[in-house]
């Protein structure tokens, strides 16, 4: 058997003992012959033909179908292409399986897929091509579209550009004719009759060839129009002579027309607000100028600057007239502008309580008064029986509300009671009928003058037996405080805080000086007013008393007070009660603040967080500057602290204080700065109202200070880091002990004071020269006594010419003690021997004394 794909002769020998069945597969061993020598013996099973799909025929089968010797007549054709039909004969021919000779209907089915294959090949090439040039044909026609679109406004412009020029030569000739009066001469209208298009001319065509000139009759090449079009063609020769493009070139002749048509901007005059210090960049936006030009106009200055760098006012004063701006100039401080102080139109004033202030010396009865006027015992929380805070408190008096601030007496708290002066209508003076006018008995009166309100005089103690009212108001007549008794206008009552003898006169005295002072505020406003008393509570955290002095304080108002701020989280009245507003002349508990702020600070409501903040961080910057001022001052250079050490010997006693209120650490402030002198005195390192903590301790470690606890403790970190540290922490709850001890302390520091005692003379009465000793003076005491290391000094014609020590001192040859008048000795001195007999020896004795302040 020859194969038919490749040619190569085949033979199949059939096992004769093994006999073909149709009714079962049987197999049979076949050998295989090939060329060159080459045998395979394969095994051949015989089945009946099994038609599948298509999809289940690509997979190959290990079974073969029977060898036929004749194909159907009628056997349908294949649909599957050639190469797919060959796949799975290839593959068994791969396996060993023998190959039956193809069909004659196999063969031209074979061949009419292949001649349908090409077709299908012939026709999808041909409809690629078509599909091809028919790309091509819409490229080449958008391309021309394109072109013609630029074409006709190419046109349009030459049309327009001719136009205008025509319009211009019409222009001209028109202002020729009426200069030459005279029609043009007939051989130019023939002309231009002709030019129109021959004899069929109107008469009026010179007229209309003026006023609308033909188009030029040159037309555009296409090789110039297309000159600056990037085509296919050009592209892919590489000529990369590339002109502009009618896009560029139009926008260039829209760029011309509007620079041509735009008029020069006319320049705006700007007020600019200009402050302390502005940036460069910040300067040009205010003045809506670019900062290019702003730097460019220091460059010319000779100054080269950058937006960001920072100049002062005048000079941003002289940049901004120089570009033709007026200038506001503004300062820091008027972030506080509107603050304060604000007028209130009459018609909106209502009456308000009058604020009492109880004024008077220490143990005077001050506020054993108020607490029997308000009927609770207010001397019992204060230690030792002082007041050392403010307090506010509320009273009524026949429907008449009148609010009284307690200021303490003693003289270390006279800021605090000049402070409650002033905020204050009316001051009580509280004076002992036993003990009459004494110091700072004077003093709330000059305080009381210079804040210029009227003083009621309450003479306290009239229950005692030594008690002498008439006393007391011939001693303040000699302090210009003349009562009614005695001819003048200051009301007096005489009282009794024990007995509660004559209260009700007293607030009716109030009552009356109220009614003729006429007070009144306006409570529709935002509130401002005075902080009374500032402490940091651990559970409540900043707790500011303060006085509202005009408007209505309500909770969720933001108060700016001194350097800090907050919103008002609550307003707590004297007795612990929590309230919704504060009216005018109302004394409440404010809580919310940020931080702890100063006793004495004025505080207000502004609108919102942001202006509150840049308040408060105004005040803090200012703050700061003037610390940082002041130890500059105080530290001076180098050179001058040496000098001052030399001269003067300064010495500092460090100290930390933390109290329970400002107000205290503000009297302890004072009391300790009274102790200073021209060799010591005390530096206050920090203050502040709150407990002691671990900041503190290490800030005493650094300054090597003492910390002093007022009314504070400190917790066990704190004390466990001051052990550790070796900080000492000393804790007081009155003022006098801790003023004794500080001034104990400091005293140490002081130098001892060195005192000078005379003890004899001694007179020269001849000069020895002595081996291995010097010169030796042969001396008579004259006066007194010499003692043996005392201090000497050599008297020449009266005249000190040394002063220093005895060397030797002896009697004979033997070292004495001491030598009485009388007797005759023998002197040597430490470090001198210009000796002359006759000169004269002064001895002292040198004691150190200690000091106290």
């Amino acid at each position: 058997m020859t194969d038919t794909k490749t040619g190569d002769d085949k033979t199949l020998s059939v096992n004769p003992k093994k006999t073909l069945t149709l009714k079962r597969p049987e197999q049979g061993t076949v050998r295989q012959n090939f060329s060159h020598g080459r045998t395979k013996s394969v095994v051949v099973e015989t089945k009946k033909r099994k038609f599948s799909k298509p999809e289940e025929r690509a997979e190959p089968t290990p079974t073969q179908a029977p060898v036929q010797k004749e194909a159907p007549a009628k056997a349908p054709a294949p649909k599957a292409p050639a190469p797919e039909r060959e796949r799975p004969r290839q593959q068994q021919a791969r396996s060993g399986v023998v190959l039956n000779e193809l069909s004659a209907g196999e063969m031209e089915a074979r061949r009419r897929a292949l001649q349908d294959s090409k077709l299908r090949e012939t026709e999808e090439r041909k409809r690629a091509e078509e599909e091809a040039k028919r790309r091509a044909e819409e490229d080449e026609r958008r391309q021309k579209e394109r072109e013609e679109s630029a074409r006709r406004q190419a046109e349009e412009e030459e049309r327009l550009k001719a136009e205008a020029e025509a319009r211009q030569r019409a222009e001209e000739e028109a202002r020729a004719r009426e200069v030459v009066a005279k029609p043009a001469p007939e051989p130019e209208v023939e002309r231009e009759d002709r030019g129109r298009g021959g004899a069929g001319g109107k008469r009026g065509a010179p007229q209309k060839a003026a006023e609308a000139p033909p188009r030029p009759s040159k037309p555009r090449g296409e090789d110039q129009r297309r000159r600056g079009k990037l085509t296919l063609n050009s592209a892919l020769s590489g000529d990369e002579t590339r002109g502009r493009s009618l896009s560029s070139m139009r926008r260039r002749q829209e760029k011309f027309k509007r620079a041509q048509n735009q008029e020069p901007r006319e320049k705006i005059s700007r007020e600019v607000v200009v402050p302390e210090t502005i940036t460069i960049q910040e300067l040009a936006n205010r003045m809506s100028e670019r900062a290019v030009d702003v730097v460019k106009y220091f460059m010319k200055q000779g100054q080269m600057m950058k937006p960001g760098d920072v100049i002062d006012a005048d000079m941003a004063e002289l940049v901004a007239v120089e570009f033709g701006h007026t200038v506001k100039r503004v300062a820091e401080s008027d972030v506080e502008e509107g603050l304060f102080d604000i007028e209130d139109k009459p018609e909106s004033l209502r009456p308000r309580p009058p604020v009492v202030t109880i004024m008077g010396h220490v143990d005077h009865g001050k506020t054993s008064l108020l607490d029997a006027i308000r009927k609770a015992n207010v001397v019992s929380g204060e230690a030792g029986g002082i007041t050392q805070h403010i307090g506010a408190y509320q009273v009524e008096q026949n429907g008449q509300t009148i609010t009284f601030i307690d200021t303490p007496g003693h003289a270390a708290f006279t800021a605090m009671r000049a402070r409650g002066a002033e905020a204050t209508d009316i001051a009580i003076l509280v004076v002992a009928a036993d003990d009459s006018v004494m110091p700072q008995t004077i003093e709330s009166i000059n305080h009381a003058k210079a804040a210029g309100v009227p003083i009621i005089v309450a003479i306290n103690k009239i229950d005692r037996p030594e008690a002498d009212p008439q006393k007391v108001r011939t001693e303040l007549l000699q302090h210009e405080v003349f009562v009614e008794s005695m001819g003048g206008d200051v009301l007096d009552v005489e009282v009794s805080a024990i007995q509660q003898t004559n209260l009700d006169k007293l607030l009716e005295a109030i009552v009356l000086q109220s009614e003729l002072l006429e007070l009144k505020a306006n409570p529709e406003r935002t509130a401002e007013g005075v902080v009374i008393e500032a402490k940091l509570d651990r559970g409540r955290g900043s707790v500011a008393t303060v006085l509202v002095q005009a408007g209505t304080l309500k909770p969720g108002d933001i108060i700016v007070a001194g350097n800090e701020w907050g919103r008002v989280r609550a307003l707590i009245n004297e007795r612990s009660e929590q309230v919704q507003d504060a009216p005018p002349s109302t004394p409440v508990e404010v809580l919310g603040l940020q931080g702890t702020p100063q006793a004495g600070d004025r505080f207000a409501v502004v609108a919102n967080e942001a202006q509150a903040r840049e308040i408060s961080e105004y005040r803090q910057r200012k703050a700061r500057e003037r610390a940082v001022a002041r130890q500059a001052g105080q530290r001076g250079s180098l050179e001058q602290m040496m000098s001052q050490l030399q001269t003067s010997g300064l010495k500092e006693f460090p100290l930390i204080i933390k109290g329970d209120v400002q107000g205290s650490i503000e009297a302890i402030t004072i009391a300790l700065e009274k102790l200073g002198t021209e060799e010591v005195r005390a530096r206050i390192v920090h203050s502040g109202a709150g407990a002691i903590t671990e900041s503190d301790i290490s800030l005493a470690e650094t300054s090597e200070a003492a910390i002093i606890g007022f009314n504070v403790r400190a917790n066990k970190q704190a004390r466990d880091a001051a052990e550790k540290s070796g900080v000492e922490i000393r804790y007081y709850n009155i003022i006098y002990d801790l003023v004794d001890d500080i001034k104990a302390a400091m005293s140490g520091l002081l130098s001892p004071e060195r005192r000078e005692t005379f003890t004899g003379y001694a007179e020269i009465l001849e000069v020895f020269n002595i081996t291995k000793v010097g010169r030796v003076a042969g001396c008579r005491v004259t006066e007194g006594k010499v003692e043996r290391g005392a201090g000497v000094r050599l008297l020449r014609d009266n005249v000190v010419i040394h002063e220093g020590k005895l060397k030797t001192l002896k009697r004979f040859k033997d070292e004495v003690g001491e030598v009485p008048a009388g007797q005759e000795c023998g002197m040597a001195f430490e470090n001198y021997e210009d000796i002359r007999a006759g000169d004269v020896i002064e001895a002292f004795r040198v004691e150190h004394v200690t000091r106290t302040l």
